[in-house]
C-alpha cells in the first residue's frame, strides 16, 4: 500500500495537497505531515481532512482525488 503526507503549507486557493511518498512533486520536508499507508487517495484526503479541512489529492499522484 502506498504511503501519503500531506503538505501543511496551503496552496494559495486554501488547499492541502495530499502526495504519495514517491510524488516528484513532494512539498519540503518541513512542510510534510504523514498521514500513514493507504490503498487509494481517498482514504488518504480523508485523512488529511481532520487536520486540514480543505485538502485535496495532488493532480499528478493522486489525480483521481484531485477537485481542481
Amino acid at each position: 500500500m502506498p504511503t501519503y503526507l500531506v503538505n501543511t503549507h496551503a496552496q494559495p486557493n486554501g488547499d492541502h495537497e495530499v502526495h504519495e511518498a514517491n510524488c516528484h512533486h513532494l512539498p519540503s520536508v518541513e512542510h510534510r505531515k504523514y498521514l500513514g499507508h493507504f490503498e487509494s487517495c481517498a482514504p488518504a484526503v480523508s485523512e488529511a481532512k481532520k487536520t486540514y479541512p480543505q485538502s485535496n489529492g495532488c493532480y499528478f499522484c493522486a489525480r483521481e482525488c484531485n477537485t481542481g
